[in-house]
């Protein structure tokens, strides 16, 4: 079926005829994990969950960019801003993350030069309004982000703006998902058995890492948009091989996804950055897993610039996060979710960001004690 606007995505009709196909796939228990925050939130929101088969359960993964962001890239975040001479530029979905001792937003209203963008090039052409301030963009995502921030300092280096850097904190999605599969893997009583893949990073970087994941865990994979019928569509093809024995790669989201992906922002990713170990908050350091500046706009990294140094250690909280964004745990069986932490007042950052699975639950499934 070919659907082209937006509220066929969304047809209560259409989601249920694939709830029933499902229903008529699924002959034993299924776990599949969805990797995308986004995806997370339409589940809840739509109540998706709640169509499926009771053999069908949906188990939320660690694809929110702002939630992985370790607590001590935020420090340095909140050092930077409070240093004079410097405008410290972010999205606004990073300005309430918790650091170890309070967030940007905090900082901002005790006198830290904190700025809320909308692009890496909205940051620049700040810094080269004001060429007698460091201005320093908070390079925070995944694939998708990387190429926008790529090109910011391309410009940079080409336009000759030296007041203006990056503090990077972009992260990998395959080799964090291969850290979970690993963990499933080795644990039977843990199993996860299907994944469907983030969409919108597969639209920049293809999808024939996740092809090598399949093959290595023997899982079966689907690139799946975001919308109600996306992920219905996804769940019963990654049903459909589970009970077939088989596990492969397959795409869902071929309006948007190719397996190459995108050239032209993988070839700019491929200049600007190079590959890096990176801390996941939850999840630990993952080796291949991050971005960092490569040696020729090492000019450019505001760690190197302003001679910082992360420090590796995490405050211990009530905070579960780590247990939510392995899959773990549901935000619900967090004794302070909606009690001491919501999103005006959050413990840790799946309550914050807009991809978060805590502010999934909180928003649209309040009060309730289980699926």
């Amino acid at each position: 079926m070919v659907l082209k606007f937006v509220d066929e995505y969304r047809d209560g009709k259409l989601a249920n005829q694939y709830a029933e196909k499902i229903a008529n796939l699924a002959t034993r228990p299924w776990k599949i994990m969805e990797i995308c925050g986004g995806q997370t939130h339409s589940i809840v929101k739509y109540g998706i969950d709640q169509l499926l088969s009771p053999l069908v359960t949906l188990i939320h993964g660690p694809g929110c960019p702002v939630c992985v962001t370790p607590q001590s890239i935020i420090d340095l975040a909140i050092q930077l801003a409070s240093t004079p001479g410097v405008i410290f530029c972010s999205f606004g979905d990073m300005l309430r993350v918790p650091g170890s001792s309070k967030d940007l937003l905090t900082a901002k209203a005790e006198g830290a030069q904190v700025r809320m963008v909308y692009s890496p090039l909205d940051a620049l052409q700040l810094a080269c309004d004001n060429p007698d301030r460091q201005v320093v963009f908070f390079a925070v995502g995944f694939e998708t982000t990387a190429p926008a921030n790529a090109m910011a300092v391309y410009q940079a280096k080409k336009q000759g703006i030296h007041n203006f850097s990056l503090l990077v904190s972009q992260v990998l999605v395959p080799p964090g998902v291969e850290s979970i599969l690993s963990a499933s893997y080795h644990s039977p009583h843990e199993s996860i058995h299907g994944l469907l893949a983030p969409g919108h990073v597969c639209t920049i970087v293809g999808y024939r890492e996740y092809e090598n994941l399949s093959c290595k865990y023997k899982i079966p994979i689907v690139v799946t948009g975001f919308e109600p019928a996306d992920i219905l569509q996804g769940i019963a093809m990654c049903i459909a091989q589970l009970e077939q024995g088989r596990a492969v790669t397959e795409n869902q989201y071929t309006r948007a996804v190719n397996r190459k992906g995108n050239q032209q922002a993988k070839a700019i990713i491929a200049e600007i950055f190079e590959v890096v170990p990176q801390v996941w908050r939850g999840l630990g350091r993952i080796p291949a897993s991050g971005l960092k500046l490569s040696l020729a706009y090492r000019a450019w990294d505001a760690e190197y610039r302003f001679s910082l140094r992360a420090e590796s250690e995490e405050v211990k909280s009530e905070c579960i996060s780590g247990s939510i964004l392995q899959g773990v745990k549901k935000p619900y069986e967090c004794s302070e979710f909606g009690r001491n932490c919501y999103p005006e007042h959050p413990l840790g950052a799946p309550m914050v960001s807009s991809e978060g699975a805590c502010a999934a639950y909180y928003h649209y499934r309040r009060g309730s004690q289980k699926e």
